[in-house]
Parts: C-alpha cells; sequence; structure tokens
C-alpha cells in the first residue's frame, strides 16, 4: 500500500461552479517533493490540510473533517474503462491517490500512518457536487458516481508532518465496526435507512452524519 501521488490544487475560475467569486480548486495536479500536512480548523473556516492546495468553498469543503480527499487508483482505473478515457492521478480532485488500499472500504475511524510520520483518520465518503460533474464534463456523473459508491474516503489529521509520492501506507487502527466510507456514504444519500447503523462508529463519525443519524432516529426510531 502507498501513495502514487501527491496531488494540489490552484484556485481556478470556472463556469461550472456556484462558489461565489466563480473559483474551485478542483483542478488537482501531482507535485514532486515533500508536502506538509497538518489539521487546517473547523469547517467553514478551515481550508485543505495540504500546504499549497487551494479549497475555494469553504460552504462545502475543508475543514477538520474533510482536511484531506484520498482516491484509489484502482477505482480510478474502473472508471477509465468505463468512460472510455484516460484519468490522471487527481482527476478526481483527490490530493492522494493510492495503491493496493481499499479507500471505499476503509472502516470509519480506521488510522493509516503514512511515510514516517503523518497519521491520518478516515471520516467519510465522499459526496459528489456539480462542481465535480463539471469537472469531469460527464453527464448524470452525480448520478452515476452516487450509485457506484465508491466514493474516496475524507481523512483527519492526527499527527502532523510531511509526505510524498511513493510512501509506503500502514493501517495502524483499524476499528471494531463494520462502518465504512462506502456505507456512511449510502447513508446520507440513496439508502438513508443505514444511518442508525452508522452510530457504531463513535466518536469518529462525521459531525453531519452524526447529526443525520440523530435525527432519523428521532422521527422513525430504531
Amino acid at each position: 500500500m502507498r501513495l502514487l501521488s501527491v496531488n494540489l490544487g490552484r484556485p481556478t475560475a470556472v463556469p461550472y461552479t456556484d462558489q461565489p467569486q466563480g473559483l474551485t480548486g478542483i483542478d488537482k495536479q501531482p507535485v514532486e517533493g515533500p508536502v506538509r500536512v497538518s489539521a487546517p480548523g473547523p469547517k467553514g473556516v478551515g481550508a485543505s490540510g495540504l500546504a499549497g492546495d487551494a479549497v475555494c468553498d469553504l460552504r462545502h469543503h475543508g475543514g477538520d473533517d474533510q482536511a484531506v480527499y484520498a482516491f484509489a487508483r484502482e477505482d480510478l482505473d474502473a472508471w477509465e474503462r468505463e468512460l472510455g478515457r484516460t484519468l490522471a492521478s487527481g482527476a478526481f480532485g483527490e490530493n492522494l491517490t493510492t495503491t493496493g488500499l481499499d479507500v471505499s472500504g476503509a472502516r470509519i475511524g480506521e488510522r493509516w500512518r503514512i511515510g514516517s510520520e503523518v497519521v491520518l483518520e478516515v471520516s467519510a465518503g465522499r459526496i459528489p457536487c456539480l462542481t465535480f460533474q463539471g469537472r469531469l464534463g460527464e453527464r448524470r456523473w452525480v448520478r452515476r458516481f452516487t450509485e457506484k459508491a465508491a466514493t474516496g474516503a475524507y481523512l483527519r489529521v492526527i499527527v502532523p508532518g510531511e509526505i510524498r509520492a511513493g510512501d509506503a501506507v500502514e493501517i495502524v487502527h483499524l476499528p471494531d465496526h463494520e462502518v465504512t466510507a462506502r456505507m456512511q456514504f449510502q447513508a446520507v444519500t440513496t439508502h438513508r435507512e443505514l444511518l442508525p447503523r452508522t452510530l457504531a462508529a463513535g466518536a469518529a463519525l462525521h459531525p453531519e452524519t452524526l447529526a443525520a443519524a440523530r435525527k432519523y432516529l428521532a422521527r422513525h426510531g430504531e
């Protein structure tokens, strides 16, 4: 398990975002050399956990619970076959392109050591947006991505430090539950009846999912 690339984005003006200034950092490109990773601060204030990476719409992206976004090269390869086009590392706006790691199947609260010092914790799957659809230029992309539920994973920064392409990835903590990034994603999108089950992830659950699960229980019970 290792990092194929570390990908950073710059603010870019595009016609397909509703960000007030029309900017997005979704066009992420692989970079050489070390990149500093640290917790960026609360959502709405903090942006990316990677130094030099742009997060332009703080209403929906960035912050401590979505500090880093990882996506598996294996899933990009599967989309290449389905779409009939090349998808470079970073094409889905991911900061980390991995190999040998089931990113969407990672458990909420699972921790990865990357390189010699950085530790990241899985917090949630990625919800697709119209900016993502505009970036890919594929019709019905939000629906197609949602249906496949190969979401990748948002990560918190537990131990800061530097990472670079080629670093080994080691799972250093595997929680004793079955709530994966994929299941969490399905619970908040297409299968809301799963919401109560996400509570098994405890304090590692993304705060927005926790609120949704509690609201669901209040309305529907167990």
